[in-house]
């Protein structure tokens, strides 16, 4: 509420009236009231002037006159008693009397106390301005003296124009009331940047919304080394989502020529005599803040000698634009403690007394983000401690503690999504669904794409860079992402939890029954209380995410999801029966089971599987396969896609189960780290649709089926990382559309077959770490779609010796890599 609201003149004017008559009617109270007169009157000047100064407060002013005004009120509401009451009711008079003293005291404290603080802070406040502004006009005097040193008079027509600034604008500085904790690296690295010598610079900060990128550059540009170096010569303007380009343009050309045309400094000349004219080497800064386009700061940055651009964004622009980028860092755990501790205490260290621990939990849910620190700092101020659980709870639950976080935080972060198109503003959305602090696979994530949003990989892919260059996502490893022969089962993405807390938060303000993406926030022992409310009406959620630990046939409840179409199932246990609400998704397209133990978990009711005409995809992880329920499974017709991760699998005692009929339209298997799987069934050979197989890491495999060169239609075969493989199958000369076979780290495989040449559509072979194979065959040379070989220094010698028979072709001899990433989860 604004303090003009709390001291609305006609308040203190209509108490003053009604004490008068109380002085008159009320003889106990008279002393009381007399004095509060006094009172009243010495206040009532300076709540007229705070009403009509228009001058914003600060949070702990606001806060002193709130209580005032609330005194104030109670003053109004307990003249109306007295006046009311009968002046032969002694008793009630007393007691109106009593409190009329109370009211006067409140009044007086302050008007002794705080008020004569503030009057002190705003003479210091006055003095310090006056001294700045006082420096700042002997600053400009002197500047005007070298000026008029300087000026440099223009051909004819041309006008003049002097070779220095102005400063940078006073509203544009920084907020001297902030704390600069964890940006001294952050400002070096930047420092170093725009201190160097090269003559035309354009250099780039990007990071997450919140992330402290503003206040880091403002700091840069008060930092005295920094003005030295300018001279002042420093131009700060922010951009914006919706900027007057043409504008913006004046004011730097403005500042970088100050040009006088017909007396009049705003008018710009045509660009290309501008640059003529500049061809004196001035160092200038021009700062360019909350940048969200590429076409418009191609048309902000101007190639002036001397003249570096410092473009401030949360989009991670290209190198082409940018000759240097620095990409801020989130605070470390002590600098976030500090910072949320100065927020909430006034001090950068947890007080005496103070629950540390409960501290660390409610920092640990910001994720070293500085917006995130502050905006729920400031919401936990003097806030008791049941109120600190409650808020670290629903934090947890990805909900706004109070309305201040909602609108502070969750609105602002909610800028970067609305620049965002509807689809990838939809696909944002959806990363939501995943579990926090875990990765996300990128198979899972593009295969959720393609099947939610009618788009194919190419276009998946497209959006998933666009999320983490506009720093809305990470990609972790991603060296290979978007490789034609990329394996992306061993790729992630991470997100920070505010954006995750983001993306759940928008995507639940509907009714539950309502919203496209249903999603447990955090890992609960059931079906969330929610749901179960409102399971007698269908859940009409194109998205459903589900996080437990161990779950019984008897803890689902249940609920129909006639219009889902991908459901996560996030588990951490060793025994997990399947929901049976999965027979009331007819139109589920994609299935994602992920165990999060440390140990593999037992699957019951997987025969409910059966019902799931439309599934296209399914991915399991950290799961036992003993067995697979002939009779209760109907072929999965539509079924493309398998990837099994981490999985116990052991069909050997199942040699007549047809996989063929099945999976009819199977097209891709991926199978990694299933270390007990020694032998593929041999009914594999029979999936005629089968395009790509991925068989990695399985440390007990020992041979491929005899039969696997009937996958005619097989295009990518991956079998790296199977120690106990020795050969390839001999009947691999029939897949003549095979196009990149991946045998790398195959320890004991001892040679590429001589049928290998039959592979006519082969474009890459990657056979790094194979020491048993010394030489290569002969057929080898027929390979003439070959373009590509990574493989060991031992033998690079050998396929460099064919290129002459194979135009085109390219040896990379690859270094040694031991990747242990996996284990992290």
């Amino acid at each position: 509420m604004a303090v003009t609201d709390f001291f609305a003149g006609e308040i203190a004017t209509e108490l003053l009236k009604m004490l008068i008559n109380i002085t008159r009617k009320a003889c106990l109270c008279k002393p009381s009231a007399e004095q509060l007169i006094v009172t009243i009157n010495e206040l009532l000047p300076i709540i007229t002037e705070i009403k009509y100064s228009g001058v914003e407060l600060t949070a702990i002013r606001q806060q002193q006159l709130d209580k005032i005004s609330r005194a104030l009120h109670d003053g109004h509401e307990l003249a109306g008693k007295v006046l009311n009451s009968s002046r032969w009711n002694v008793y009630k008079n007393l007691q109106l009397s009593r409190k009329m003293d109370k009211v006067e005291k409140k009044i007086s404290r302050f008007v002794q106390g705080p008020l004569q603080a503030h009057v002190l802070a705003d003479v210091h406040h006055a003095r310090f301005e006056a001294s700045e502004r006082f420096d700042r006009i002997e600053g400009s005097n002197r500047r005007l003296e070298q000026r008029l040193e300087s000026m440099i008079i223009g051909g004819a027509g041309e006008g003049w124009w002097s070779e220095e600034a102005v400063k940078m604008n006073e509203e544009e500085m920084y907020e001297g009331n902030l704390v600069k904790i964890g940006m001294e690296l952050g400002k070096r690295k930047v420092k170093d940047m725009i201190l160097d010598n090269d003559d035309s610079v354009v250099i780039g900060i990007n990071g997450i919304g919140g992330s402290g990128k503003t206040t880091l550059v403002r700091e840069i540009c008060r930092d005295d080394e920094v003005q030295s170096y300018y001279n002042n010569r420093i131009f700060f303007v922010t951009v914006s989502q919706s900027p007057n380009v043409e504008q913006l343009r004046q004011k730097i050309w403005g500042f970088l020529s100050e040009s006088r045309f017909n007396g009049c400094s705003d008018i710009v000349p045509q660009w290309t005599i501008g640059y003529n004219n500049l061809n004196t080497v001035v160092p200038t800064l021009v700062v360019l803040d909350d940048v969200w386009s590429l076409p418009v700061l191609q048309q902000l940055i101007f190639k002036v000698p001397g003249c570096k651009t410092l473009v401030v964004s949360r989009i991670k622009f290209p190198s082409s634009v940018l000759n240097s980028s620095y990409e801020l860092e989130l605070l470390r755990e002590e600098d976030a403690i500090s910072l949320f501790c100065h927020t909430v205490y006034g001090r950068t260290s947890t007080p005496p007394g103070a629950d540390e621990d409960l501290i660390k939990q409610v920092v640990e849910k910001c994720k070293g983000l500085p917006l995130a620190l502050k905006v729920i700092g400031a919401s936990l101020r003097d806030q008791s401690e049941k109120y600190w659980i409650g808020a670290k709870n629903r934090l947890s639950r990805a909900e706004p503690i109070c309305e201040n976080h909602e609108t502070e935080l969750l609105n602002r972060m909610k800028l970067s999504i609305d620049y965002l198109s509807e689809k990838v503003r939809n696909c944002f959305l959806d990363l939501g669904s995943f579990p926090e602090d875990k990765k996300i696979p990128l198979d899972v994530l593009i295969n959720i794409w393609t099947e939610l949003h009618d788009i194919d990989e190419e276009e998946a892919f497209a959006i998933l860079f666009e999320l983490s260059n506009k720093n809305l996502v990470t990609l972790v490893n991603d060296s290979r992402a978007g490789d034609r022969y990329s394996s992306y089962y061993d790729i992630s993405v991470s997100q920070h939890d505010v954006l995750r807390d983001l993306a759940i938060h928008m995507s639940s303000l509907e009714n539950v029954n309502q919203r496209k993406r249903m999603v447990m926030a955090r890992r609960e022992n059931g079906v969330p209380k929610e749901w179960e409310r409102h399971a007698e009406k269908p859940f009409l959620a194109r998205i459903v995410s589900v996080h437990t630990g161990e779950m019984r046939e008897m803890d689902w409840v249940k609920m129909e999801f006639p219009k889902a179409e991908v459901l996560i199932l996030n588990f951490d246990s060793t025994d997990y029966f399947f929901p049976p609400f999965i027979e009331d998704m007819p139109k589920l397209r994609a299935l994602v089971l992920i165990n999060y133990s440390t140990k593999t978990a037992e699957l019951h009711n997987l025969s409910v599987l059966g019902s799931l005409a439309n599934l296209k995809s399914l991915w399991f992880e950290k799961v036992t396969i003993s067995q697979l329920p002939k009779k209760t499974i109907l072929p999965l017709a539509n079924l493309r896609k398998i990837s099994l991760l981490l999985c116990k699998i052991n069909l050997q005692d199942q040699s007549e189960l047809d996989l063929s009929h099945l999976f009819p339209r199977l097209t891709e298997l991926t199978m990694d780290h299933c270390i007990e799987m020694t032998i593929l069934p041999s009914s594999i050979c029979h999936v005629k649709t089968l395009r790509s197989l991925s068989i990695t890491n399985c440390e007990s495999l020992e041979e491929l089926p005899f039969d696997f060169g009937k996958l005619i239609l097989l295009q990518i075969l991956r079998v790296y990382a199977c120690p106990k493989l020795k050969m390839l199958p001999i009947g691999i000369k029939n897949l003549i559309w095979l196009e990149h076979i991946d045998i790398s780290q195959c320890v004991n495989l001892h040679c590429l077959n001589e049928e290998i040449g039959g592979c006519l559509s082969l474009k890459e072979i990657d056979m790094h770490e194979c020491p048993q194979i010394k030489r290569l065959p002969k057929s080898a040379t027929g390979l003439r779609s070959l373009r590509r070989v990574i493989c060991d220094e031992e033998v690079s010698w050998q396929w460099k010796g064919m290129e002459q028979d194979l135009p085109g072709l390219c040896v990379q001899v690859a270094e040694q890599c031991f990747d242990l990433d996996w284990l992290t989860e």
